[in-house]
């Protein structure tokens, strides 16, 4: 039997069909939601799993498996979640220790390259020490080379010979023919004076040497006694002496006996039978001292008096000095002395004075004869007068008849009184005084000269004018007298003009002293033109020779000091020997000989510029002392005299030095000069290995002031380190407690010697210490703050302006037009008359210039005040030069920043500074400072050179 059995699709369908018929509806929801969550979750999965591994490969981060979050437990969700934070922590922990080690390697990079920095200043540095060890190599070779080519040696000074007993020889008394015929190659014994035998002086002390037959006046013994035991030369071993004074005293007129007197000088000790190389003092303290020495045999001893006649003055074997005025106080002169300005004064001209009656009215009875009989000739000649001023017209016609007299008859004064009559009447703008009697009387003098009137009124009367007249005895037998020396002097010490009329006499000391300086000498003749003469002078002519007289009278003959001390001074000079050697400031070390100061290790670096080299580092050397000890007194005395106006000390050198031609330097005479590239020349390059110049090389001196600040002051010192040209640093310890011996002093290649002081005093800033071995001085505060660049420059002009002041800081003295008086002036100003001494350099001749030339009156103001000591070294320097100072750069201030603030702040600091500059103007007897408008700067500053040059310095 055959079965159909039907396909298999076509049995599914309707079954399909069924089964979805027969299911519930909700099941069918559920399956749906539970196919539409599943499946998102499982597509999530797998592409999360995927991104993981790809995250995976590249090495980034792990990706996280994901679960179905249902069938997670609560626990495992926990666990998963710490863990998941312990992740993150390590995570952190391990970007934190990324970034301190990157920290750590960006410091080391930063510590690499300031090292490298560092390293290379360094570099930089030792590049320029190499350069200046280079230098001083150079230097040193250079110097070796200058030794053995020089052809001037060093000499050293001769043996001090001096006298013994065999040099006592009794020689024969002279006649008096030859003992007038005296002059010094004569009769002076050179053998008792050796140039190197220091001139000692033997002095027959009054007491010992009694006058039997008169008795010195006390105030004169006292004053002459005290003057020559005070004086350096004196000794009182007459065996090894050169000169003998003797003080025969002031004698009055009459009151002597020629025999013995005669008597007594040849019975003095050592008089040798002949007086040779003795002084006879006849000094005069009243106008009645005459010459006592007249018809007297003094053998061949030199005469000192201010009384001469010519017929027995030996010129230039005698000498002439003025009288002694005893009152008068070395240390006071200033106070008695009025001052320089006004220029003009209320007088022109003064005179005061009278002659003997007789022999006034004899001579006028002589000339009304010679007028009554020579009208006509007084007519003639009267052509070629040319007067400054038409009001000086009528005087200059009027007064030449007169002179045609006094000229042709040469016999009396009273043509010269007509004309000075006729001064007064003229109508005129000047004033004149004009007294030719004494109404209290006279003083005692000679017949023939004007004699001083005595009252006191004179003196009153020079103080008002300007110029004065002093008439010259009528007699020309003499050749000097007291009246006539006693009118100079108070003409000087009034700050008159002296006007001699009559050019026959001489004046004290004229052998060296060119009075022609300060004093108007014309011949009895011109007292016509007189007026006219007196007219011609400006204002600056007539302060410039009061000055002058005014100083040549303090120096010469002021007190019986400074008579005493020229006459010897001027003795000395004739024979040609040296003075002695000016006295240098002991230099005490405040440390003990068994002290020694601890040392600082660390170092500061200095303000200078390491790749500028300022100079070769050198060993310390000296600046060469006198040299010129016989070339001067040989043939500078005019110059020793007159302008410097010294002779009584011998200085180690001067600002005043000669300069040698620039030829003189390659021709023989360059020993010690360093021409900038052997006298090529050229830019900073060169101008930093040389010190070139008009001058020989040489170093200088710091010299710093300090007041228990020793902080500021080691800081100071730390900045002078590896400075060129530094010879030494002089710190000058003000307080009388020592440093503390744990206070530790910085090593800067030269060495530093710290002075005890005696007392705290600003003046200490200026002795002429021993231990100050270089002419130049470079005077800082302790708290000054200098760049080297600045102290080389600084240097460098000095050495072109060795006679002045060279600093930093300017300052001025500013006229007060509400009060009157000096105001002291620290502002900006495009003028200044001063430059601090806190940063300055100085001549260390102006330190022995200070110390013992300088008024007393004025070290003791700086005393006083704490203050000022800057100032009176500016007057001093000006007034010696008659120069402002020279500032240097632009800095107006020096004071170091974070110092504590200084004195100088305060107000009452200013207030004493003006006192300061209106005292010193009192004692100088005017205002030395002068003022200038510019500063110097380096030649090449703000010039545009070549990129292959230097300047001479990059910020000067």
């Amino acid at each position: 039997m055959v079965v159909d059995l039907p396909s298999t699709g076509t049995m599914q369908t309707p079954s399909f069909c069924h089964w979805l018929t027969a299911m519930r509806l909700s099941r069918l929801i559920g399956l749906l939601l539970v196919v539409l969550v599943i499946v998102p979750l499982i597509t999530h999965y797998y592409l999360s799993k995927f991104v993981g591994e790809l995250q995976n490969s590249d090495g980034h981060q792990k990706g996280i498996e994901i679960e179905d979050l249902n069938s997670l437990k609560l626990g495992d969700l926990k666990s998963r979640i710490e863990e998941m934070l312990r992740i993150k922590t390590s995570v952190s922990n391990e970007l934190r220790s990324l970034e301190s080690h990157r920290q750590k390697l960006q410091a080391e990079i930063t510590t690499i390259n300031q090292k490298l920095e560092k390293m290379k200043t360094e570099y930089g540095r030792l590049e320029v020490e190499l350069q200046k060890l280079r230098l001083s190599v150079e230097q040193a070779q250079y110097e070796q080379k200058e030794a053995l080519e020089r052809n001037i040696p060093h000499i050293a000074a001769p043996n001090k010979i001096l006298p013994s007993l065999l040099d006592n020889v009794i020689l024969d008394v002279p006649s008096l023919n030859k003992v007038k015929t005296c002059r010094m190659h004569s009769c002076f014994d050179y053998s008792r004076c050796s140039v190197a035998s220091g001139f000692p002086v033997y002095f027959y002390h009054p007491d010992d040497y009694r006058l039997s037959w008169n008795q010195l006046q006390k105030i004169v013994k006292k004053a002459v006694t005290e003057s020559l035991n005070t004086n350096i030369h004196v000794t009182f071993d007459p065996m090894i002496a050169c000169i003998f004074v003797v003080l025969v005293g002031q004698v009055e007129v009459g009151n002597y006996n020629k025999l013995f007197l005669e008597k007594y000088l040849h019975s003095l000790t050592h008089w040798g039978g002949d007086g040779r190389n003795h002084i006879l003092l006849n000094l005069a303290s009243s106008s009645n001292t005459s010459d006592i020495f007249t018809g007297v045999n003094t053998g061949r001893a030199i005469i000192v008096q201010s009384h001469f006649l010519s017929s027995s003055f030996r010129d230039r074997f005698d000498i002439i000095v003025p009288p002694l005025i005893l009152h008068t106080s070395q240390q006071e002169i200033w106070r008695e002395v009025p001052l320089l300005s006004p220029a003009r004064r209320k007088y022109l001209l003064s005179f005061q004075g009278e002659q003997k009656n007789q022999l006034i009215n004899s001579h006028f009875k002589y000339v009304q004869h010679l007028q009554s009989h020579n009208k006509s000739y007084y007519s003639n000649d009267l052509t070629g007068i040319s007067p400054l001023q038409e009001d000086v017209d009528s005087s200059l016609v009027n007064s030449r008849r007169l002179m045609k007299v006094e000229y042709s008859s040469d016999s009396s004064d009273n043509q010269v009184i007509n004309v000075l009559k006729q001064m007064i009447s003229d109508t005129t703008n000047d004033k004149f005084w004009f007294e030719f009697s004494c109404p209290k009387g006279t003083l005692d003098g000679e017949i023939s000269e004007w004699l001083l009137c005595a009252d006191q009124t004179r003196e009153e009367m020079l103080k008002d004018s300007t110029f004065t007249l002093i008439l010259s005895p009528l007699s020309y037998n003499i050749v000097s007298s007291v009246h006539l020396q006693f009118r100079l002097f108070e003409a000087f010490k009034n700050g008159a003009i002296p006007v001699i009329l009559g050019n026959y006499i001489r004046l004290p000391f004229d052998e060296f002293v060119d009075w022609k300086q300060a004093v108007l000498e014309l011949p009895k003749a011109r007292v016509t033109e007189l007026h006219y003469i007196l007219r011609t002078f400006t204002d600056s002519d007539i302060l410039l020779i009061k000055n002058k007289g005014r100083l040549l009278w303090e120096r010469y003959l002021s007190t019986t000091q400074q008579v005493i001390d020229t006459t010897l001074a001027l003795l000395r000079s004739r024979i040609g020997i040296p003075a002695v050697a000016v006295r240098d400031e002991p230099s005490p070390s405040v440390f003990n000989e068994t002290f020694k100061p601890l040392k600082l290790t660390t170092f500061v670096l200095t303000d200078s510029e390491v790749d500028e080299s300022l100079g070769p580092l050198e060993p310390p050397f000296p600046s060469p002392t006198f040299r010129r000890n016989y070339s001067i007194p040989l043939t500078q005395q005019v110059y020793l005299w007159n302008n410097l106006v010294n002779p009584f000390f011998l200085y180690p050198h001067t600002p005043f030095d000669p300069v040698l031609p620039s030829e003189a330097k390659f021709t023989g005479s360059g020993y010690g000069f360093r021409p900038i590239r052997q006298g090529e020349g050229g830019a900073g390059k060169e101008f930093s290995e040389a010190l070139g110049g008009n001058v020989p090389r040489e170093q200088f001196t710091v010299v710093m002031l300090t007041y228990e600040r020793e902080t500021v002051m080691i800081d100071s010192l730390q900045r002078l380190k590896g400075l060129p040209y530094l010879n030494k640093v002089i710190v000058v310890w003000n307080s009388p407690k020592p440093p503390i011996p744990e206070l530790r002093w910085p090593e800067i290649g030269v060495p530093i010697h710290v002075i005890k002081s005696q007392k705290n005093s600003l003046n200490n800033r200026f002795l002429p210490y021993v231990a100050i071995e270089t002419e130049a001085i470079l005077s800082v505060d302790d708290d000054a703050h200098l760049r080297h660049d600045e102290i080389i420059f600084g240097f460098r002009v000095w050495r072109e302006e060795r006679d002045r002041i060279v600093g930093f800081p300017g300052r001025y003295h500013a006229w007060d037009p509400h009060h009157g008086g000096w105001l002291y002036n620290s502002n900006h100003s495009c003028e200044l008359s001063m430059v601090l001494t806190g940063a300055a350099f100085f001549h260390k001749y102006y330190a022995y210039l200070y110390t013992h030339l300088m008024p007393q009156a004025i070290k003791d103001k700086v005393d006083e005040y704490m203050n000022c000591e800057d100032i009176a070294m500016n007057f001093l320097v000006s007034h010696v030069t008659r120069k402002p100072p020279v500032k240097v750069t632009s800095r107006w201030t020096f004071r170091c920043p974070g110092c504590p603030i200084s004195l100088s702040e305060e107000d009452s600091h200013f207030q004493e500074r003006h006192k300061c500059i209106n005292f010193f103007a009192q004692v100088y007897g005017y205002i030395p400072l002068l003022n200038t408008q510019f500063r110097v700067d380096s030649v090449l500053f703000k010039t545009r050179i070549p990129h292959d040059k230097q300047k001479c310095f990059k910020f000067i």
